[in-house]
């Protein structure tokens, strides 16, 4: 793991901005247009079909998703995107934890992007889970609550985002299948997802999937790079407006 030489611009207005961050992975996906999606670690059948179908429609997008790196929830939204994600630790990035999700953030390590504030050696404890929360959620236009208990962890994501001034999205649930997503409905915190497709238009349009120039792109957007796999066909697509170039990064139209 190396330390980040920068600041990250969406932790520049916490109160707790973390003093060091260490990553593993791709950092250009740090410039691309994300989503933070957390929710339980238990998540139901309905839940887990919502969650890869919303990942997978952000993903075709270019759309970057933002997670915990925790069972459930978590590891859905992370696979869906796959490898447009990234992933907020609460341990060092040299431990990997948790154990079930260990083909899953070896293969983020290589291919997505880890991040951590925690040195080498340090073990995730409650109070870590609890601080990870905020950058999860800084990091993400909007966040996503997939399903979420009362009295969870994911309702503490939610506070944290009505502080940052984020706005808040929802699965419409069954009345008892995920009370802490429904209280926030019941109270206007929050807004429902009625149709993934709709929703994850407001990030993007879809990339024609057929076209590798767009595909490599939208998930590594080094101009250098792009350059060295496919050479002035990178300009061509500048002149047909299909991208558009900026400080040495390749931003899709």
């Amino acid at each position: 793991m190396e330390k980040l030489n920068f600041t990250i611009n969406e932790f520049d207005d916490l109160k707790d901005t973390p003093k060091e961050i260490y990553f593993k992975g791709n950092l250009p996906l740090l410039n691309k247009t994300k989503v933070s999606i957390v929710g339980t670690r238990h998540p139901i059948s309905y839940t887990k079909l919502l969650c890869l179908k919303l990942g997978n429609a952000l993903q075709k997008r270019g759309v970057c998703i933002v997670s915990g790196g925790a069972m459930g929830v978590d590891a859905l939204a992370h696979k869906s995107s796959f490898p447009n994600t990234i992933g907020v630790m609460a341990n060092s990035l040299d431990i990997i934890y948790p154990k079930v999700n260990y083909s899953l953030i070896k293969s983020m390590e290589k291919e997505s992007l880890l991040l951590s504030e925690y040195p080498q050696n340090t073990k995730a404890t409650k109070y870590s889970f609890v601080l990870r929360n905020r950058l999860v959620v800084a990091l993400g236009d909007v966040l996503v609550i997939a399903q979420a208990d009362a009295n969870s962890g994911s309702m503490r994501s939610a506070e944290l985002a009505l502080k940052q001034g984020k706005k808040i999205y929802v699965f419409p649930h069954r009345l008892d299948d995920s009370l802490g997503t429904n209280q926030l409905l019941k109270d206007g915190l929050a807004t429902a997802i009625y149709d993934i497709e709709t929703f994850a238009d407001m990030f993007g349009k879809v990339l024609c999937e057929s076209d590798e120039i767009l595909t490599f792109c939208s998930s590594n957007n080094s101009l250098q790079d792009a350059l060295e796999r496919f050479g002035d066909k990178i300009y061509e697509y500048e002149l047909e407006g299909k991208i558009y170039i900026k400080d040495m990064r390749v931003i899709v139209s």
